[in-house]
């Protein structure tokens, strides 16, 4: 049976870049960073002690899959639909926002909860909640 989520991607258009946001700003651990291809690296990243982790993604005329390279760069600055979880949204945010994190808007209180969407560097924004 299923278990978990593994890896998600997160399509960018310079993985260095996306490497150093994801775990200089935001503090996540690199969990890999291997060769794959002629123009491309396949790297992990995830919140420290996460099962799950974002695979950060570089579109190439090459890729593997179904979907097409035009298709696949144009995900590049999108909603991801990625949602991450804090106990502390106000702290999380003073602190990734003194780091140099885009916020679209301080956090607000929703009928559910807080929230916060903030960017990485292409412009591919994410949820920060808490619940």
């Amino acid at each position: 049976m299923i278990s978990h989520l593994f890896s998600t991607p997160i399509y960018v258009s310079d993985q260095d870049s996306a490497v150093d946001f994801y775990v200089n700003k935001l503090g996540f651990e690199l969990r890999a960073d291997e060769p794959m291809g002629p123009s491309a690296r396949w790297i992990m990243v995830a919140p420290k002690g996460a099962q799950t982790c974002l695979t950060l993604y570089k579109p190439t005329p090459e890729m593997p899959g179904a979907e097409t390279y035009e298709a696949a760069t144009a995900r590049i600055g999108r909603f991801t639909g990625a949602i991450f979880d804090t106990p502390d949204i106000q702290a999380t945010y003073r602190e990734l926002s003194a780091r140099g994190v885009p916020f679209a808007e301080p956090p607000a209180q929703q009928p559910w909860g807080w929230w916060a969407t903030f960017s990485d560097p292409d412009g591919n924004s994410f949820g920060l909640g808490q619940h």
